[in-house]
């Protein structure tokens, strides 16, 4: 059975709460991917906080960029990463962990659950457009 956009950010954010941000997006689309439990969770184990020092890219939107190449045919890859960054980035208004965190301002932009939700509704949609 076929999660709704809905339903997979719901069960993305609610795995936050037991892994990383990279890792509750990739588990979100399991079915999708047709990948093991495990093995998306060693996939996305290192893209925790901003690819483990909060400087990098948010793991969330690691997550998205993955699930949707491992979704697309050869070539549209790197096109739908193209969308897929300035969505997220408009969503939750920042693209590095650090910035979205508000760790320099003490102004946190999006939460560690909406920003796994946005990266899910983000992909789900590219998905639903394919």
């Amino acid at each position: 059975m076929s999660m709704t956009t809905q339903e997979r950010k719901d069960y993305a954010a609610q795995r936050k709460r037991e892994m990383n941000c990279c890792q509750a997006v990739l588990v979100a689309f399991a079915d999708k991917l047709g990948k093991g439990e495990d093995e998306l969770l060693r996939l996305g184990s290192g893209f925790g906080a901003g690819m483990g020092t909060m400087e990098g890219t948010c793991g969330a939107l690691v997550g998205a960029i993955m699930v949707s190449s491992m979704l697309s045919s050869n070539g549209e890859a790197m096109a739908n990463s193209r969308s897929i960054v300035p969505r997220f980035k408009e969503l939750c208004g920042a693209t590095i962990c650090r910035d979205i965190k508000g760790i320099d301002t003490g102004k946190v932009l999006c939460s560690c659950e909406d920003c796994v939700r946005n990266a899910t509704e983000v992909v789900a949609k590219q998905m639903n457009k394919q």
